[in-house]
């Protein structure tokens, strides 16, 4: 029994190293990291917001009318309150994705893409077709590979063509 845990101690060690990696070679393009600003801000229309989950993983969704519109672990996408974004995660806090100066990056066009696909579903891959994979599908028509939450910060930043500051939000 300690061969087991010994692997699953090597392999949580070896995600967050790679976590820390991410989040340095990133420096250039995100201000604050979810958790690095106490400065709230109201979401809006369009916005992508994340949660964490467990502290090792997070979780994206669109905002859209007091709601989160997420690709469920299931594969349905589905509209959902804020309590329930967060529920049964790491943390109670919701982050939005702003601009340098603290500006929430927000599309209507997005959020019209997001709520189109409400009750839609598709099969459900970690790697291959997760949260990250439905809000950069809602950013832009083009087909892109994401997997880990610092590819969509690389695509949000290029999107929105500024360094990103990720701020909880203020219901």
């Amino acid at each position: 029994m300690p061969i087991p845990l010994l692997w699953l101690g090597l392999g949580a060690g070896a995600l967050f190293a790679t976590q820390q990696w991410h989040k340095d070679r990133q420096r250039h393009q995100i201000k604050f990291h979810p958790g690095e600003t106490d400065v709230a801000v109201r979401p809006q229309n369009g916005a992508v917001v994340c949660c964490g989950i467990y502290g090792a993983f997070d979780h994206s969704g669109i905002w859209v009318e007091d709601n989160v519109i997420e690709r469920a672990g299931n594969g349905l996408v589905r509209a959902i309150s804020p309590q329930r974004f967060t529920a049964r995660r790491s943390g109670n806090t919701i982050f939005v994705a702003c601009g340098e100066e603290g500006e929430v990056l927000a599309d209507p066009s997005v959020a019209e893409k997001a709520a189109a696909q409400v009750y839609q579903y598709e099969d459900y891959h970690l790697l291959k077709n997760n949260c990250h994979q439905f809000v950069a599908g809602c950013l832009t028509p083009n087909q892109h590979s994401i997997t880990f939450f610092s590819e969509l910060n690389q695509l949000l930043s290029a999107h929105y063509h500024c360094r990103l500051s990720w701020h909880p939000i203020l219901l």
